[in-house]
């Protein structure tokens, strides 16, 4: 292809702007220890992105705004995993009692916030949170989380499939590598979401309130 690659998307209309609504919850997917802890096969050493998501998490609950956060937790021996616990061998260190699946020191979820236990990629496959977002009368998601190019991809399509608006949270997202966690930034922000950074995160959060 001689076109260049934004100039191919610019003409087939990508990364156009979604309309932001006015009630917006935050979604911290899967901070867990697994991903901090260097002897832990799915180590990824993404402590600026906890950094970034905590403070964008300071700012939603000075605005009174809701979070909700995510873990992933097997039975022993992955028996609920399905197929992804066969495809990924790896998500046996969430499987339960394993200090893997622990949050991360700088994260403790506040009584207030509510925990989604999961376990597939999506933060609304098999779980209660589009029930609870529509009960709530959340319209938009700011999404944070682990990985870029796994659960954060997974959860903002179906946000988007369910009729809410995903914003992606740039520098609050992390992977194991930056190939996969920008090329999969770039094509959330083509075709699915809008991507941003944490200052014009915290400034949406701060307009509203």
């Amino acid at each position: 292809m001689s076109e260049k690659l934004d100039e191919n998307y610019a003409r087939a209309g990508y990364h156009h702007k979604i309309t932001r609504g006015k009630s917006p919850a935050l979604l911290m997917v899967d901070f867990a220890q697994a991903y901090f802890d260097q002897n832990s096969p799915l180590y990824a050493g993404v402590d600026d992105a906890l950094a970034s998501a905590l403070r964008v998490r300071e700012t939603v609950r000075k605005a009174g705004l809701p979070v909700f956060l995510t873990r992933v937790e097997y039975a022993k021996g992955g028996s609920n995993g399905g197929r992804f616990y066969e495809k990924v061998p790896a998500l046996s260190v969430f499987d339960v009692g394993s200090p893997l699946g622990d949050w991360p020191e700088g994260l403790v979820p506040e009584d207030d916030e509510l925990i989604i236990t999961k376990q597939y990629p999506s933060a609304f496959f098999g779980t209660t949170l589009a029930a609870t977002l529509t009960a709530r009368g959340i319209d938009t998601l700011l999404i944070t989380g682990l990985t870029t190019s796994g659960c954060v991809r997974a959860s903002c399509l179906d946000t988007l499939c369910y009729g809410f608006v995903p914003v992606v949270v740039s520098d609050a997202c992390g992977d194991r590598d930056h190939r996969p966690h920008e090329a999969n930034l770039f094509d959330m922000s083509a075709k699915y979401a809008d991507v941003i950074g944490e200052a014009e995160a915290i400034s949406y959060i701060e307009q509203l309130g």
